[in-house]
């Protein structure tokens, strides 16, 4: 790491809030205001407050000399270059961009970014890098499809580069399938947004920040009231629109006209504090999907659940605004869809008004819906093989797994043998495999699996909150 450090100090990345002063070398490009440190517990490696920082303050400044983009790479490659350019039309940015990560890669130590490269994770825990198993512990269809989705479309996207990547030469083990795997990983988890390659780039140094929610910083009291939740559903909906899956990126800085990635603080931090960076707002499966992680307590999370073709189109709200929040509150979306579908149709255009404005049209029809969201929570818990408490079991069981030095008495001693067992047949190991040292492709995928769990339980939960908000709701209005 010092050596990357000192790598980055000489081509001027900076974390000095004050202009920088080219005369002058430093031995790293931190210590002024980031220092680097590691957070077990939220996110691992990361950047730690070297001072109290500012809301607003310049906190690292990466040049666009030390920015890995294709357009550098083929700048200082002129075959790289001819042969992008032969296979430019049937390739997109985002291929390109691997492709020259790849030449990188192969290049060795007498690459420009070796000493960056070096420091990148040797694995990544995106839906895509998850194997058949592990996807099938995801349970919900929604996210089973989305991960097989991911996945073929990472496998589609090599073998249209595959030529491409034979006219430069690569070794063979760059020709992997498993290895185009690992630099798309890189290049969706770690790429920062710019104006004129929709693929981004690798930011060195700038990509040591872990996460933060965008609204992270709403305290829990301010979120559990009436008023601020049906403010910020109503609003929301311009957000997604404004910020669909299409859109760029939100982030706490971008690339400035001083040819320069910039990054500022997105809060108060005192010194010692993690300074994190939002570099988006992301449900927790697009999280798990583009990065490789989720939250405990994410903000933005949404709960889809199967909910009738006519309410989803009934009124002019899309449909991915119709969804459940974490805390078992229905959106503003799906809360006046119900209101609408419930009315008669002859009577939808007399109340529309009154239903768009969020108002509840009367304690009959506010029953009737609270009584059909409920028991659809109930029958979509009902169709998943597992409890959420069975969830939490098997959440602690892996984890522990993980960190276990006597697999075969961690698992007898636990109710998961069976599961255990499907794990290992699956992974082609004899049932006894438990009294050796697990290796290292077993020790990942218990990871990957930890996480569909996780996932698939913040999911029941969301359902139970919902379950249990409805039944509230019928009970106060039944008193009317």
């Amino acid at each position: 790491m010092e050596a990357l450090l000192r790598w980055a100090a000489e081509l001027g990345v900076s974390d000095s809030p004050d202009p920088p002063d080219l005369s002058t070398t430093s031995s790293s490009c931190l210590g002024r205001s980031l220092v680097v440190a590691d957070f077990p517990d939220a996110g691992g490696r990361g950047f730690a407050a070297a001072r109290d920082l500012r809301r607003g303050e310049l906190v690292l400044r990466v040049p666009h000399a030390a920015l890995l983009t294709s357009d550098r790479v083929m700048a200082d490659d002129p075959n790289i270059a001819s042969c992008v350019a032969a296979h430019r039309p049937r390739l997109s940015n985002i291929q390109r961009l691997i492709v020259c990560l790849l030449a990188e890669v192969g290049k060795g130590k007498s690459s420009s970014w070796y000493l960056y490269l070096s420091q990148l994770p040797s694995y990544y825990t995106i839906l895509a890098t998850f194997n058949d198993f592990e996807i099938e512990a995801l349970q919900v269809d929604d996210a089973i499809w989305v991960a097989q989705k991911a996945h073929a479309a990472v496998r589609s996207e090599w073998e249209e580069a595959t030529p491409l990547m034979q006219q430069l030469d690569f070794k063979p083990k760059l020709l992997m399938f498993k290895t185009w795997l690992w630099a798309f990983a890189t290049v969706s988890s770690r790429t920062l947004h710019v104006a004129w390659d929709d693929a981004g780039c690798l930011c060195p140094i700038g990509d040591l920040f872990n996460y933060a929610a965008p609204d992270d910083d709403i305290s829990s009291e301010e979120q559990d009231t009436e008023e601020t939740m049906k403010r910020q559903e109503k609003s929301e909906m311009l957000e997604e629109v404004k910020f669909s899956c299409s859109s760029e990126s939100l982030t706490d800085g971008g690339y400035e006209d001083s040819k320069a990635y910039c990054l500022y603080a997105r809060k108060m931090y005192r010194k010692g504090e993690q300074v994190l960076l939002g570099y988006g707002t992301y449900t927790n499966l697009e999280l798990l999907e583009y990065y490789g992680f989720l939250l405990d307590e994410n903000p933005n999370e949404k709960i889809y659940i199967e909910l009738d073709p006519e309410l989803c189109t009934i009124g002019t709200w899309p449909k991915y605004s119709i969804y459940i929040h974490p805390n078992g509150h229905p959106s503003f979306a799906l809360l006046c869809a119900l209101r609408l579908w419930t009315t008669p149709a002859n009577r939808r255009k007399a109340f529309s008004h009154q239903i768009y404005s969020g108002s509840m049209l009367s304690v009959e029809n506010e029953l009737e819906i609270m009584k059909w969201l409920g028991n659809k929570c109930v029958e979509a818990l009902q169709q998943l093989p597992t409890t959420v408490e069975f969830d939490g079991s098997l959440i602690h069981f892996l984890h522990n797994l993980q960190n276990s030095t006597n697999w075969s008495v961690d698992v007898d001693q636990s109710s998961f043998g069976e599961e255990f067992a499907v794990f290992l047949w699956f992974h082609g190991v004899n049932l006894d495999y438990t009294n050796n040292q697990p290796t290292v492709r077993l020790l990942r995928s218990l990871e990957r699996w930890e996480l569909a769990v996780r996932w698939r339980s913040s999911y029941k939960r969301a359902l139970t909150r919902c379950i249990l908000y409805c039944k509230r709701l019928i009970h106060e209005l039944s008193l009317l």
